[in-house]
């Protein structure tokens, strides 16, 4: 068997599809480690759900997010013949939203991440993934990317916030309502 550890990265480099040395630190590489624990956070919150549905949809949503990793991971952009991020991927995360939206009741105060451990979480999911997006459009405005990987990431926190309202609802838990002092 194999032996998962290289020894290659005990000096700070990784290597990005290609075979170009990088800083584990570099931009690039934060961008692609905030994915990877939006994955783990978003395996989280699938695993707690019961819903066939919204299962199936946060599972194309890993992969999806596998996809953008290794288009960061690629800096000659030789994935990108191969791998990409659709309009339509972007347009389900919009149509995911509406339906859930439709059943929810209106949203009339900023709400606090909490109520519920499975709430929290998908908060959680929703935090890592904006830094993602943030990351990546630094790293966009320094080495072009496809602008729809952007876009793709925007919806995807604006998902998670409803999926958040959504659990709320379907844990028969009230929102927490952020109310000033």
């Amino acid at each position: 068997m194999a032996k998962i550890y290289t020894k290659t990265g005990d000096l700070g480099e990784t290597s990005l599809w290609g075979g170009e040395r990088v800083s584990k630190a570099a931009l690039r590489m934060e961008a692609i480690g905030s994915l990877d624990e939006l994955n783990a956070w978003i395996g989280l919150v699938r695993d707690q759900s019961e819903d066939g549905h919204e299962k199936d949809v946060l599972l194309k949503i890993q992969n999806r997010l596998f996809v953008v990793g290794a288009l960061l991971a690629d800096s000659r952009n030789k994935a990108s013949e191969s791998l990409k991020i659709e309009q339509s991927a972007v347009e389900e995360l919009e149509l995911e939203m509406d339906t859930m939206v439709d059943k929810l009741p209106e949203l009339k105060h900023f709400i606090l991440p909490g109520g519920h451990a499975e709430v929290s979480h998908v908060h959680l999911a929703r935090t890592v993934s904006r830094r993602a997006e943030r990351q990546t459009v630094r790293l966009h405005d320094t080495e072009k990317l496809d602008p729809l990987v952007i876009v793709w990431l925007n919806r995807l926190s604006d998902y998670l916030f409803i999926l958040a309202r959504k659990r709320c609802q379907d844990l028969n838990v009230e929102e927490v309502k952020w109310i000033p002092d």
